[in-house]
């Protein structure tokens, strides 16, 4: 037998191998299930997005996300174990099935949506990157930036569209990068930089962290489009759409009127969308494999998406975030759900 006949016949048992141990593979919901919680993704701590607190409970846009992905499986909004993730490290984590969602104010881009194997299962808050400065420069726009320090977190997509932004204003600058977002305010607290750029959403969390919060501030200008969202891995439809479905759950019950607080009268309304949305008709749950009532317990346990907005990062907490273009497209933003039907 040739040496090539022999590599061929050899691959093609590769092939069979594999093809028969994929087949045979438990599904991510069914991994899931077993284990009796989901694996999530976060941030080390980002105020309004992923922090833990110092028993180590934690909260943010990101984590009730996947609280939201429990208690549609489990009825249980608390089965789900966090695991903090530095922006080098979070997409190993997700490709390796150490976590089943990367809920990290992740930013969807056509390379990671690409390139990966990975899927973005939709945009819990629409963000853009901007600037924060030290107010003794006397900088009041970017444009002014020529020849700042700027301190940067690795691994991100900021590095690429701060490089984008200055190369296009024909201006200099310096970075200075750490590994973390944590490290990142300290360097800039510390002076090493005259300039922090990140999402301004993370902008509005880190410089809630300092000493003086009133001594910076956040410029006007946003350079980029930053959709962040729910991650999952690519080859898993039914998990891909699950976790799709629960975020669209949430935003649909807004614009339903569906709460946290209204959901048990709900159930009996006879509009057909919203019995659709807490599983009193229909079989929307079935298609995806969970029981019918996995929009109600996501929106009882967790709440629709303008409670998690307002919790979280709304005015009235430490971010002090205005809805903006997170509002609903009824109300001038750009959040809009596929129907559940």
């Amino acid at each position: 037998m040739s040496n090539t006949k022999s590599i061929a016949i050899g691959a093609a048992m590769l092939c069979s191998v594999f093809a028969a141990s994929t087949a045979n593979a438990a599904t991510t919901l069914e991994s899931v299930k077993e284990k009796g919680h989901v694996q999530c993704g976060v941030t080390s701590g980002l105020p309004g997005f992923s922090q833990p607190d110092d028993k180590g409970n934690w909260t943010g846009i990101d984590v009730d996300t996947c609280r939201a992905v429990a208690a549609a499986i489990f009825g249980d909004a608390k089965a789900v174990e966090f695991t903090p993730l530095t922006a080098k490290e979070r997409f190993t984590a997700l490709q390796s099935g150490e976590i089943d969602i990367l809920s990290r104010n992740t930013t969807w881009t056509l390379t990671r949506d690409a390139s990966l194997g990975l899927n973005f299962a939709g945009v819990n808050y629409y963000d853009g990157q901007g600037f924060l400065i030290n107010k003794g420069i006397g900088v009041n726009d970017a444009t002014e930036l020529d020849g700042a320090t700027v301190c940067i977190q690795s691994g991100t997509t900021t590095e690429l569209n701060l490089s984008d932004y200055f190369r296009s204003k024909g201006m200099e600058y310096k970075p200075i990068v750490f590994d973390t977002s944590e490290q990142t305010v300290q360097g800039f607290a510390a002076g090493r930089c005259d300039v922090l750029t990140s999402d301004r959403s993370q902008l509005a969390a880190l410089k809630s962290k300092l000493a003086d919060p009133s001594s910076a501030k956040i410029l006007p200008n946003t350079i980029s489009k930053e959709p962040l969202g729910p991650v999952v891995r690519q080859g898993d439809d039914q998990w891909f759409n699950i976790v799709k479905w629960v975020l669209f759950a949430q935003i649909n019950a807004e614009e339903l009127g569906v709460s946290s607080a209204n959901a048990d009268d709900m159930l009996k309304s006879d509009n057909p969308s919203i019995a659709r949305l807490l599983g009193s008709d229909g079989d929307m749950g079935e298609k995806l494999g969970l029981s019918a009532d996995f929009g109600y317990n996501a929106i009882k346990m967790v709440g629709n998406y303008a409670e998690m907005y307002n919790r979280n990062v709304g005015p009235d907490t430490p971010l002090g975030l205005d809805r903006g273009v997170n509002a609903l497209w009824t109300d001038g933003g750009v959040l809009y759900a596929p129907p559940v039907r």
